[in-house]
């Protein structure tokens, strides 16, 4: 925060930002930026690896066709899939178009296989049912981008101590560009500087595709062309 108010020329805080930020616009505002850059980096460009989770087991079958998602649940992952604990060789189908989902369940629709799934209200919709015993396994993307102090994980900062659980210093050019461009000043610098950050950041996030070697490009390349690949 201190780094931030230094770079677009306001007061910097004293020995705590949060202990007088009800009398403080200037913090109120600068917390506020915060938080909004904290979501956006967090969960606007990439499926960061430290944010991903999975879903192992927990929504076990009761009979029911609607499962709670999980607390901290923010997104799926762009290319997540669901699993029956049953059946691990073939995922269970997603139905994006929910008039198609109410389609397909009024028409008793089934393919057979594991199954079909979808997110409605905030809840992981099962068909068929999860039997006793069953359960679905998926990836997804953690809600709380914020280290507490002392412990715990948050959406938002609360406390001085608190930490961006990826590199703060994207918060920190984040905040630079967003605070001048909301107040007038020329920004066009300060942005393609964190675009860069925010790129190479990015670019070593998960490690490159190997295709020399022994090293698959990916799961499915291994399914396609199983042997060494030739050098």
């Amino acid at each position: 925060m201190k780094d931030v108010c230094a770079a677009v020329g306001v007061t910097l805080p004293g020995a705590s930002v949060f202990s007088n930020i009800s009398s403080n616009r200037t913090m109120q505002e600068m917390v506020s930026l915060a938080n909004e850059m904290a979501q956006r980096i967090a969960y606007d460009n990439r499926d960061w690896t430290v944010l991903r989770t999975v879903q192992v087991g927990g929504l076990s079958g009761d009979g029911m066709p609607v499962l709670p998602l999980p607390v901290n649940f923010r997104r799926m992952l762009l290319t997540s899939n669901v699993w029956r604990s049953t059946d691990y060789m073939t995922p269970m189908r997603f139905i994006p178009d929910t008039d198609e989902w109410l389609n397909r369940r009024a028409r008793t629709v089934s393919e057979g296989g594991p199954g079909e799934w979808t997110i409605l209200a905030g809840e992981l919709f099962i068909d068929p049912v999860l039997q006793p015993g069953e359960a679905i396994h998926f990836p997804y993307m953690d809600k709380n981008c914020v280290q507490l102090t002392p412990s715990g994980l948050s959406d938002t900062f609360t406390n001085d101590g608190d930490r961006f659980r990826l590199d703060e210093r994207l918060l920190k050019l984040g905040m630079i560009w967003q605070w001048k461009a909301q107040k007038g000043s020329p920004y066009a610098e300060d942005m393609g500087t964190y675009g860069d950050a925010l790129t190479y950041a990015m670019g070593h996030d998960s490690p490159s595709p190997v295709i020399i070697d022994r090293k698959p490009i990916s799961a499915n390349t291994r399914v396609a062309y199983p042997w060494p690949v030739p050098t």
